[in-house]
């Protein structure tokens, strides 16, 4: 379905009814294709593929507002590289990552989590890394639970239910698994827990009262801090932000071209009237060079978790 991004907000219920309905246990990924643009600047790289790079994601906040949130990004990426975009949605994080790995999708916003995973089965790389609101390319998990409970530590989690978010989320399951270890609860210390999917599923869990605390990302909780629907128990150190990663069989003018264009978002300032939203992303501030060295301990904890093989075992 080719959608005029101009006329974005009138389509967007139409794209994510699609979007829900259409995905099952086998599901299929949807392309939501970006407007044929009339003038391309013909210095641009161009994809090879049929005209058009399809770009993926990590489920966030859910399939509405994520659709809402990377369309006026995608048109900011046609409108200064040349080259049309489509955008892929997944439900689950892995299907993300399968999908760069085997050229489904060209480009795709990962976590760490999922960024290690891709690039140790598939070589995949990444182009830059997201920047928060301090100009950092870092961010951290948050630890919470509802205003009215009584736990006040991580430690009071020991015999409590837990919500994480995905299982590949590095905010939602990662960070927080740690920090409840560092705290002496491990995940068999709880007296149930869950995978629910995205960090806005395990705020909603939480505040429902199916769990008595759950994990998400650190702007999230600070939104839902702001409005009084939660309380903090713990944030985590530091950790490496999100990336725009790739396809390792993208074209070098392409991947040039494109990492050109993210070092030069400035979704705070002169490119902020086109964006949606794009202050509930990690990347407020957009991006900076990727450093490979800070996805060590990221991976180290991948394999101890084991969502990827440990080949020193």
């Amino acid at each position: 379905m080719r959608i005029s991004i101009n006329k974005t907000a009138l389509f967007i219920s139409i794209i994510v009814s699609i979007l829900i309905y259409g995905c099952g246990d086998k599901e299929i990924p949807k392309k939501v294709s970006l407007h044929k643009r009339s003038a391309v600047n013909k210095n641009a790289a161009r994809s090879s593929e049929a005209g058009t790079l399809k770009f993926g994601f990590d489920l966030r906040l859910g399939p509405k507002d994520d659709v809402k949130i990377y369309l006026p990004f995608l048109r900011y990426l046609e409108q200064n590289t040349g080259n049309k975009f489509a955008l892929r949605f997944t439900e689950k994080y892995e299907d993300t990552v399968e999908n760069l790995g085997k050229g489904v999708i060209h480009f795709a916003a990962l976590g760490p989590v999922n960024c290690v995973i891709a690039k140790n089965r598939y070589g995949t790389g990444c182009l830059v890394m997201g920047l928060n609101n301090e100009g950092k390319p870092e961010y951290r998990s948050v630890i919470f639970t509802r205003i009215d409970s009584p736990l006040g530590s991580l430690k009071d989690l020991r015999g409590k239910t837990f919500a994480f978010g995905d299982r590949f989320s590095t905010q939602g399951h990662i960070i927080p698994r740690k920090m409840l270890e560092d705290s002496g609860v491990a995940v068999e210390n709880l007296k149930s827990y869950a995978f629910t999917g995205s960090h806005v599923n395990a705020a909603k869990a939480v505040l429902n009262r199916e769990y008595d605390a759950g994990a998400m990302q650190d702007n999230l909780a600070r939104r839902l801090v702001a409005e009084g629907k939660i309380k903090i128990i713990a944030v985590s150190k530091p950790y490496p932000s999100s990336l725009i990663c790739f396809n390792k069989d993208v074209d070098p003018a392409v991947l040039k071209a494109v990492k050109v264009v993210l070092l030069s978002f400035k979704p705070k300032g002169k490119h902020a009237a086109m964006l949606v939203d794009w202050d509930k992303t990690e990347m407020p501030n957009g991006f900076t060079e990727y450093g490979k060295a800070g996805l060590k301990e990221i991976e180290q904890l991948v394999k101890k978790y084991g969502l990827i093989e440990n080949k020193g075992r």
